[in-house]
């Protein structure tokens, strides 16, 4: 259709301005009714004002435009996978070390202190490393970094076997492995929200599964080879094992439409660090900045003080980790000191394992329901305090019938504390600011990681029990889960009366601004993720 001196021609002969309004009209309100046409549609509508608009004129999107902000499917499967692989050899790998507790206790002559520091400090460096990890990512990519994670945590096992001392170990199996394993989990983590965004908490919970895959084979891989190669054979093939997270990482390519944002967040560091070089004192207040810009990109200070909701629940979780992990430490030694053989004892971790692989995908389409929409907190929260009360069934006995209802209660409330646990994190921030939310988490986490089973093991030298070691971790956990649960109930009461979503969305209907985005361009796909990741 073309205009000629303010009439309309068409192929089928001439249209005057009222019915090129009609036309007009008929269009938007067919906007109005549902989802905008489909690009090819409005390509070769008859309908459009401008002859440039449509057929062989129209713009056609570039490849960045045609590749989604996130994919829900396809490649995105693949960075699935390798994800559960990664979760599955670094998440997992701390409880493989109780297997060993025992031998590197006799072999050392430690105590259960000293002994404990093993896992302790690999746990810890694995959370703390998040700022580190972060800039590494910023800088090379999720890829690069996954590999690295891989390198450096193989050669620190594979140097493991060498040690002499308890304090060797502490270097080798606790720091340098623990580093190698943050930087190979967050960037996976990382990369699976931006590959994912309508199926996000299934991914997650199917992610999370990579956990339990490594629970329930790492501890019997472990005891096979303990029984036939001892334990410094045993670390020099785990740090084969542990290069291919290098494997898993290769796969991760980055999605393309994010690839422009640190670049403009590098530029601006850059004008910040290039404008005031005239003078040095300019100069220091520059240098200055950029290290506070940098500790809020990578850190999220400033998150952690202007959002409740992510200060409350980096506080809960915090807490929380101070007795969440200790059970998988002591859980062997607990049942080896009263006489159990040292196979069964691994079984039982093998067995909470099996639970989580079947339960964590169960617990992701669960936390899908629509009953549970907005509600994920509380299913959260009430995990944690399943779990925290079954550590008082350790009580009870340490025979292989009680211990074994212990892990089941223990895996099951595992099982959506593990597929909520970054779940809840991104429904709380936004996901550009998902990655430094969750290296100033782990930070957090690092810190109770670190002094939990040391000050366990202390009650144990201390009492000669372990079963008081459950008991503080029941203690731990349930005032975490209370304190979360009631935080945030009364935060929504708070907010209750400023928020009302129904009347901020009548206008959005009735209205029906149509704005004439494509559905497969860059503005709407990143509309749709931030309407997702901030609801």
């Amino acid at each position: 259709m073309l205009m000629l001196g303010g009439r309309a021609v068409t192929s089928g002969g001439m249209v005057d301005g009222g019915d090129l309004e009609m036309c007009e009209k008929e269009a938007e309100s067919r906007a109005c009714e549902g989802p905008p046409w489909p690009a090819r549609l409005r390509s070769t509508s008859s309908c459009s004002s401008e002859g440039g608009s449509g057929g062989a004129g129209a713009h056609a999107p570039s490849p960045a435009d045609r590749q989604p902000a996130a994919p829900d499917g396809g490649w995105g499967w693949v960075v699935l996978l390798a994800t559960i692989l990664v979760l599955a050899l670094t998440l997992a790998f701390p409880s493989c070390i109780g297997i060993f507790y025992t031998e590197l206790q006799s072999q050392f002559h430690a105590s259960n202190s000293e002994t404990s520091w093993v896992p302790s400090i690999m746990t810890a460096v694995l959370h703390a490393g998040g700022p580190l990890c972060s800039v590494l990512v910023e800088h090379y990519g999720c890829r690069v970094t996954v590999m690295l994670g891989g390198l450096l945590s193989g050669i620190g096992m594979a140097t493991s076997s060498f040690t002499q001392s308890i304090g060797q170990l502490y270097i080798t199996a606790g720091i340098i492995t623990g580093l190698g394993f943050c930087l190979s989990f967050q960037p996976a983590i990382a990369i699976l929200g931006h590959y994912f965004v309508r199926r996000r908490a299934f991914a997650n919970s199917l992610a999370s599964t990579g956990t339990a895959i490594g629970l329930s084979t790492l501890p019997l891989f472990a005891h096979f080879l303990l029984s036939h190669m001892g334990w410094r054979g045993s670390f020099l093939i785990l740090g084969a094992v542990l290069l291919n997270c290098c494997v898993c990482g290769a796969v991760m390519r980055p999605v393309h439409q994010g690839s422009k944002k640190p670049n403009r967040t590098r530029g601006q560091t850059d004008k910040v660090e290039n404008e005031p070089s005239c003078n040095g004192h300019y100069r220091a207040n520059g240098n200055l900045a950029a290290f506070r810009a940098a500790l809020q990109k990578h850190m999220a200070f400033d998150l952690f003080c202007s959002n409740k909701r992510y200060q409350i629940y980096s506080i809960g979780v915090t807490w929380m980790m101070l007795g969440f992990v200790v059970p998988l430490v002591y859980l062997v030694p607990y049942a080896t000191s009263h006489g159990m053989e040292h196979d069964r004892a691994a079984l039982l971790l093998a067995i909470l394992g099996l639970i989580n692989i079947f339960m964590r995908p169960l617990a992701g389409i669960i936390s899908e329901l629509h009953c549970l929409s907005g509600k994920h907190i509380y299913l959260f929260s009430g995990a944690v305090l399943v779990n925290g009360l079954s550590n008082c069934i350790c009580g009870i006995g340490a025979s292989f019938t009680v211990l074994l209802a212990f892990v089941v209660v223990y895996a099951l409330s595992m099982s959506f504390v593990g597929s909520l646990l970054f779940h809840v994190l991104m429904e709380i921030v936004e996901m550009p600011r998902f990655p430094s939310a969750l290296g100033l988490l782990t930070i957090m986490e690092s810190v109770t990681l670190l002094i939990g089973p040391p000050l366990c093991g202390l009650l144990v030298d201390t009492t000669q029990e372990y079963k008081y070691v459950f008991y503080a971790c029941c203690c731990a956990v349930v005032s975490s889960a209370l304190f979360m649960g009631v935080a945030f109930n009364l935060l929504e009461r708070d907010e209750g009366k400023t928020r009302d979503p129904p009347k901020h969305a009548a206008p959005l209907s009735l209205d029906c601004q149509y704005t004439g985005i494509t559905p497969g361009s860059r503005a709407g796909q990143r509309s749709i993720s931030e309407y997702i990741t901030t609801v």
